[in-house]
């Protein structure tokens, strides 16, 4: 099928490397943090949910949320290795629906793998082709009581790596699939400190994801099946200042694959995996398997104007070894927000070092 076909799955393997352990999923596309603003807090996001990047870090948060609002993000992927046409972007749109006692919500994420050309042994060029992946997510959220709200969302996943087979394989390079999301935000109204004065309440809040649940899927033989990147995600934020204008949050989150894979190289289904994912290693093992992110954000302006985020995500070394610290600013004008994001990893041959991304949303409304 020529080099250049095989460049995808260079690309595809690239980018397990990057955003999946040492574990091989499906689709690690839908792992990627869609937003400057969190990408910038050392991807974390979990319990913040504030906006409308909600959908990705906690469906739930949108629940605590009023008016309408649009957003977009573009970055060029894995700039370490120059592809050149390698992207990724991510849309948003969120609506209040009074009927529905709730917010309902749309997102599509669209990778692009660029143009490839199909040979045989020989240079010449038979056909050329496009690689991407693409998925689409409806949402709604709604609040169980004052302080507890619940977010779901449903995905349909489409990925094109190839018009074709390799080698002698029959069929397409195409693959496609269903996910759901099911989350949970808590922001208790007042939580008192035992024998202080301390009240807690409309400062601290605590988050719950656990993502992309659904069936394995495949591209030629489903015998061969790769499991969806299921990622449980847990979290805290807390407002450390709140003033009329200055404003300071930190916030953390821990999150792992609840991916099982056997040497044999098969997998356990998303609803065995929820179990098996925490049997068969030891404690220290199990912890090792946990990513962790920082995150800091301050405010300054009555109503908000200028931000400054920085960060740090670390994974641990026997587990991929992905460490790096963000960096990111924004700003809010009217409707309109403008935010940024730059990582800069630990290790020169990161392939996530120097990612830039860029964001833009517009609310109307309350």
């Amino acid at each position: 099928m020529g080099r250049r076909l095989m460049f995808v799955g260079l690309v595809v393997s690239l980018f397990q490397t990057a955003y999946t352990q040492v574990v091989t999923t499906a689709v690690p596309f839908l792992l990627i943090t869609p937003d400057s603003r969190s990408g910038a807090m050392g991807e974390a996001g979990v319990a913040i949910a504030d906006d409308i990047w909600a959908t990705y870090w906690n469906p739930a948060g949108y629940a605590f949320q009023t008016g309408s609002a649009v957003a977009l993000t573009h970055a060029d992927w894995l700039p370490a290795f120059n592809l050149g046409d390698v992207w990724i972007a991510h849309g948003v749109y969120k609506q209040p629906v009074e009927e529905l006692d709730g917010v309902a919500s749309i997102s599509i994420t669209y990778l692009n793998l660029g143009d490839f050309a199909r040979t045989t042994i020989d240079p010449t060029v038979l056909e050329t082709f496009k690689g991407f992946e693409f998925a689409l997510a409806v949402g709604y959220a709604t609040k169980l009581t004052e302080n507890l709200g619940i977010g779901l969302n449903a995905r349909y996943i489409r990925s094109q790596l190839s018009p074709f087979g390799t080698a002698e394989e029959q069929g397409r390079g195409v693959a496609n699939g269903v996910s759901f999301d099911v989350a949970m935000l808590y922001r208790p109204q007042s939580v008192v400190i035992p024998f202080t004065d301390a009240d807690l309440g409309h400062r601290l809040s605590l988050g719950f994801n656990i993502s992309n649940i659904g069936p394995k899927i495949f591209y030629i033989d489903e015998a061969q099946a790769d499991p969806l990147p299921m990622n449980l995600r847990l979290g805290f934020a807390y407002d450390i200042l709140q003033s009329d204008y200055n404003n300071f949050t930190i916030t953390t989150d821990v999150s792992r694959l609840l991916v099982r894979k056997y040497d044999d190289g098969s997998s356990d289904q998303f609803y065995k995996a929820f179990f098996s994912t925490w049997t068969g290693k030891k404690l220290d093992e199990q912890l090792r398997l946990f990513d962790s992110s920082i995150g800091l954000e301050y405010w300054y302006g009555s109503p908000k104007l200028i931000a400054l985020r920085a960060g740090y995500f670390y994974e641990d070394p026997r587990s991929g070894n992905r460490k790096y610290m963000t960096f990111g600013a924004g700003v809010r004008y009217d409707s309109y927000g403008f935010d940024f994001s730059y990582i800069n990893a630990a290790q020169n041959e990161d392939p996530l070092g120097g990612t830039l991304r860029f964001s833009l949303s517009i609310g109307w409304g309350e």
